[in-house]
């Protein structure tokens, strides 16, 4: 199984332990409602965990595999798009997760993409308050 299909299992069954074994020590995930990257695998499990709880309903639709150019260093990487749809704050939220592999097949790099723009409000405010909640974000947090 490669691991975009071990991914897609994982977030599928919410098993933060799984997305332990896919995401490099240095994982960088750039947020639709944030300009810096969440950076490093304690911070992007434990936003993975808030994400659990805020997002219902959600399901992967498709997928598309490929190569694409990294934020990071600008190389190019093995990468895979997946397409989503979920809600969150009452919102429905067409999405899609961009993941880039390093040469181990592990997550070094994930971008989110949300639309529309009030979805990505309201999953902005709902994912602060479960960062907030659970220490990882302070209170006063700007995003």
């Amino acid at each position: 199984m490669i691991t975009a299909d071990r991914f897609r299992d994982a977030v599928d069954t919410r098993d933060l332990a799984a997305l332990d074994d896919l995401f490099t020590e240095d994982i960088r995930l750039y947020s639709p409602v944030k300009f810096t990257p969440f950076e490093g695998k304690p911070l992007v499990l434990g936003l993975f965990g808030v994400l659990f709880r805020t997002f219902e309903d959600f399901r992967y639709i498709g997928d598309h595999t490929g190569t694409a150019q990294t934020t990071a260093d600008g190389s190019s990487a093995p990468s895979a798009v997946l397409l989503f749809r979920a809600k969150a704050g009452g919102k429905e939220i067409h999405g899609i997760d961009l993941l880039h592999f390093d040469d181990d097949g592990r997550i070094k790099e994930f971008t989110v993409m949300v639309r529309p723009r009030s979805a990505v409000h309201a999953l902005g405010a709902a994912v602060l308050a479960g960062l907030v909640s659970d220490g990882l974000a302070p209170a006063s947090s700007g995003q």
